[in-house]
């Protein structure tokens, strides 16, 4: 990339408010120099009548302003913008000020006269955990993301969506598959048709049949009338079948007679009645490997799986997190769940480090269980390592990531060339001192790679 290109992208929006025109302006150079994106306000007033057109990333406001100050714009902003971070200048860097500022939530302060590294690193470290979404247009405004991976998947979705492909997503529970088959659906043109969703592994065989393809009355014990059914219901629209992977073997060789000849024959019919509805699958399974232990039909996967779509898990899109909490924090107040609250920045950090096996949901449900057991309307550090538990682990450093990286490039030449170091050297690409040097800092054996 040129440095022509590097420049036309900037970094983030940035709010400044100072009634100082002399700081302003000398903050203003310093952040635009930097690639950021700079409205420069002269009051606090001015800075919430800019707020909707501007929709700044992070806001460096002075503590002391006639009118409304520091604290009372902040305040403001948590009310109308949940999550957004804000620093605050103070002209003294006096302990009640910055007392007064992280308590109410501020990200952090700056004392004046303001040092240039100081300003650089604080808010660059403000916007790598800033509430700030790249989300776009209405169809997938559900998604909440910056990560390259899944925007590339949300591009490759709206594309998918434009045509009657059947589309089938991989993912692990708690990823929000249904997140992008809903979001699916309204970027096609089937959007304002209905959208259902069943879960294949919440019911009975029986149940489950029923639910999907309908019952006659009299069918069974207790079927004492009509039912339509899920294929009848989303006419014209989308079904989403979530767990696939875990359809009785008998409704799968079923549901293939459906795709194939879009007609539905209702529980205790012999009559079928056509069908014109999306199928959109999805699931945490291997369904190729189900395939080969003979528990999927091969058939039927290749029904469903004309395009495949693999969700990233929450590990994979750390940079979100952020973003997820300001979305959920807002999204909890609007409900009316509880009063509007904030973390501290200590505890997003500790949030972004920890281990999401339960990835989205459960990240939903840990804010959702902080906002009602914290006192404060700042959630605190000692409150999220609370809840996390065992989950609170560590995001490796570059260092140590990098380390890992080496030790098990190396272990698998070695693997490849039985120990044989000269061998493993050459497929390297280092000389052999060089080598043997990487070896002993790794605490690798050659001996121990050698065939027996």
């Amino acid at each position: 990339m040129t440095m022509a290109a590097t420049k036309s992208v900037t970094k983030g929006k940035i709010l400044l408010v100072d009634d100082d025109p002399g700081l302003l302006r000398l903050l203003s150079i310093r952040l635009r120099a930097e690639d950021y994106e700079v409205e420069a306000v002269d009051s606090a007033e001015n800075a919430l009548a800019v707020l909707n057109r501007f929709r700044p990333d992070l806001v460096i406001t002075d503590l002391r302003m006639d009118k409304m100050d520091g604290i009372g714009l902040l305040k403001e902003l948590q009310r109308r913008m949940p999550g957004l971070r804000v620093l605050i200048i103070t002209a003294h860097g006096t302990i009640p000020d910055a007392v007064t500022a992280t308590q109410s939530g501020a990200f952090g302060f700056l004392t004046k006269p303001i040092d240039k590294d100081e300003l650089i690193e604080t808010v660059e470290r403000a916007m790598e955990l800033s509430g700030a979404s790249d989300v776009g247009e209405d169809w997938a405004a559900e998604i909440i993301t910056r990560n390259q991976a899944l925007k590339e998947i949300l591009a490759q979705a709206k594309m998918v969506a434009a045509t009657e492909a059947r589309v089938l997503i991989n993912g692990e529970s708690g990823t929000g598959k249904e997140l992008l088959a809903r979001a699916i659906h309204k970027a096609s043109e089937r959007r304002d048709k209905p959208f259902v969703a069943i879960n294949c592994s919440a019911m009975a065989e029986e149940l489950l049949e029923s639910e999907l393809f309908g019952h006659i009355k009299g069918a069974f014990t207790g079927a004492t009338r009509d039912h339509k059914g899920l294929f009848q219901a989303a006419a014209g629209g989308t079904l989403l079948l979530d767990e696939i992977g875990d359809m009785p073997m008998r409704l799968q060789v079923k549901l293939l007679r459906v795709l194939q000849e879009n007609q539905v024959r209702p529980v205790g019919s012999t009559d079928a009645v056509q069908v014109d509805v999306r199928v959109i699958s999805a699931t945490h399974r291997d369904l190729q490997e189900m395939m080969r232990a003979g528990d999927f039909r091969e058939d039927l996967y290749y029904r469903l799986n004309v395009v495949n779509v693999v969700l990233p898990t929450l590990d994979e899109r750390r940079e979100d997190i952020p973003l997820l909490v300001s979305h959920f924090l807002q999204q909890i107040a609007k409900d009316g769940q509880s009063e509007r609250k904030v973390y501290a920045p200590e505890a997003v950090e500790m949030l972004v480090e920890a281990e999401w096996p339960g990835n989205v949901r459960q990240l939903y449900n840990i804010v959702r269980q902080n906002v009602a057991l914290s006192r404060s309307p700042v959630i605190s550090a000692e409150l999220v390592a609370s809840s996390l538990g065992e989950h609170g682990g560590k995001l490796p450093s570059f260092s140590e990531a990098r380390d890992e990286f080496t030790r098990n490039y190396l272990s698998q030449i070695l693997q490849i060339t039985s120990g044989n170091v000269s061998q493993a050297a050459r497929l390297a690409k280092r000389n052999r001192t060089d080598f043997y040097k990487l070896l002993a800092r790794h605490d690798l054996n050659p001996d121990s790679f050698k065939t027996r």
